[in-house]
């Protein structure tokens, strides 16, 4: 979960300036689930994407 909140961080956070809670909301949504949930290379998976994890398995 720290590397996953280190990441969030260091490539989305520390360059945005949010004006209402709901932006940040939006904005840490998009990251989690467009990006680093399907499209980001895992380490733990031999750096491959999620999405491919899954297709090898099936």
């Amino acid at each position: 979960m720290e590397s996953c909140v280190g990441t969030l961080k260091t490539e989305l956070v520390h360059e945005a300036c949010y004006s209402t809670r709901d932006a940040a909301r939006h904005d840490l949504f998009a990251y989690i689930e467009g990006y680093y949930n399907r499209q980001r290379l895992h380490s733990a998976l031999g750096y491959i994407t999620p999405e491919q994890a899954e297709r090898q398995a099936a």
